[in-house]
C-alpha cells in the first residue's frame, strides 16, 4: 500500500490466488498506522458507495472498506453454479486478513457485509477485537434450518433483483434515473454519485453497466444456509449490532434475548431508519465506529 496521508481514499489491490483472483478496496487515513476498520459493503453496493460515511473517521484511523467477490472493482469470479451460502464471502475476508496479516481489527459492515464479518469473525478470533453490525442479514434459526434443508427461497427481492437493467448509456444517465427513487429516495446526491462510480463500469461501446450483476445480485438473496446463529456462538468478540426500525434484515424477533443473554452482543434499534441505516444516519455509524476503535 502506499504511504498516504488521511483525505481522498486510495485503491488497494490484494492478489488472493487461493480464492480466484485479486480483492480491491478503498484505504482511508493514514497508512503509518495499522488497519483500525474493515469494513464491507451491503448486496449489490460497493465499498466506494459508504466513502462519504466513512471519510470523517479517516483523521483518526485507517479504515479498508472492501468490494466483495462480484461488486465493484473486485476482481474475485461470481461463481453462482453449486453456490448455497455466504461461506465464500466468509474465506475471501478470511484471505484478505491473513494476506494483509491484520489483527486487532474492528470489522463492520452493512448488511450482507456484516453478515460476512460476523461468519468470518468467528473463524479469526485472534484477527478481531469487536464487530459492528449495521442492519445484518439474520435469518430466524428455523429459516435457517429450512435453507438448510434445500427449502427455496419466494422472495420479492430475487426477481426485483433480475429485473435490475444493467446497462445505461452513462453514469450521469444512472444517477438521474435513481434519483428519489426506489432504494435511493434517502440517500444524498454524494452518496449515489458514489455508488454509481464504482457500481457500473465503462463498456467497449461507450455505454455503462453494473458491477454486480444481476444474477449475482439474486444469487446472494437466495444463498441462504449459512449459520449465522452458530458465528454467534463461536465469536469471542463483542458485537454491536444497530437494527433498522422499519423493514429490518435482522429477523431476530423472538430471539433477541437468546441473542443478548451473556452481554458479549447488544442490540438496538435506531428510531425513524429503514434497512438504508448507514446512508440515513451516518452518525450513528461514525460514533459506533469510533467508540468500537477506542475501547479497550
Amino acid at each position: 500500500m502506499n504511504a498516504a496521508v488521511a483525505g481522498e481514499p486510495r485503491p488497494v489491490r490484494i492478489d488472493l490466488p487461493e480464492r480466484g483472483g485479486a480483492m480491491s478496496a478503498l484505504e482511508f487515513g493514514p497508512s503509518g498506522r495499522p488497519v483500525d476498520i474493515l469494513f464491507t459493503h451491503a448486496n449489490g453496493f460497493n465499498a466506494r458507495t459508504y466513502a462519504s460515511i466513512l471519510a470523517p473517521l479517516a483523521a483518526e484511523f485507517r479504515i479498508l472498506a472492501v468490494d466483495q467477490r462480484g461488486h465493484g472493482r473486485s476482481g474475485l469470479p461470481p461463481d453462482i453454479e453449486g453456490r448455497n451460502s455466504w461461506y465464500n464471502l466468509r474465506d475471501d475476508l478470511l484471505a484478505f486478513m491473513a494476506a494483509l496479516d491484520l489483527k486487532n481489527l474492528v470489522m463492520a459492515g452493512h448488511s450482507m457485509g456484516g453478515t460476512a464479518s460476523i461468519l468470518a469473525s468467528a473463524e479469526a478470533p485472534d484477527r478481531v477485537k469487536r464487530l459492528v453490525m449495521f442492519d445484518p442479514v439474520v435469518l430466524a434459526p428455523e429459516m435457517i434450518a429450512a435453507r438448510r434443508a434445500g427449502e427455496p427461497i419466494e422472495s420479492p427481492l430475487v426477481q426485483g433483483a433480475l429485473r435490475r437493467r444493467s446497462v445505461f448509456p452513462s453514469r450521469a444517465a444512472v444517477i438521474e434515473a435513481y434519483t428519489g427513487r426506489g432504494a435511493f429516495k434517502s440517500w444524498t446526491p454524494v452518496m449515489l454519485a458514489d455508488y454509481v462510480a464504482d457500481g457500473f463500469r465503462d463498456r467497449p461501446d461507450g455505454e455503462v453497466e453494473l458491477t454486480c450483476a444481476p444474477e449475482w445480485e439474486a444469487s446472494n438473496f437466495t444463498s441462504q444456509a449459512h449459520d449465522t446463529w452458530d458465528a454467534f456462538a463461536r465469536s469471542t468478540a463483542p458485537i454491536t449490532i444497530f437494527r433498522a426500525e422499519h423493514g429490518s434484515t435482522c429477523r431476530v424477533e423472538g430471539h433477541e434475548a437468546e441473542l443478548t443473554a451473556s452481554g458479549r452482543i447488544t442490540l438496538e434499534t435506531v428510531p425513524g431508519t429503514s434497512h438504508f441505516l448507514p446512508m440515513e444516519r451516518p452518525d450513528v455509524v461514525a460514533s459506533a465506529l469510533r467508540a468500537a476503535v477506542l475501547e479497550t
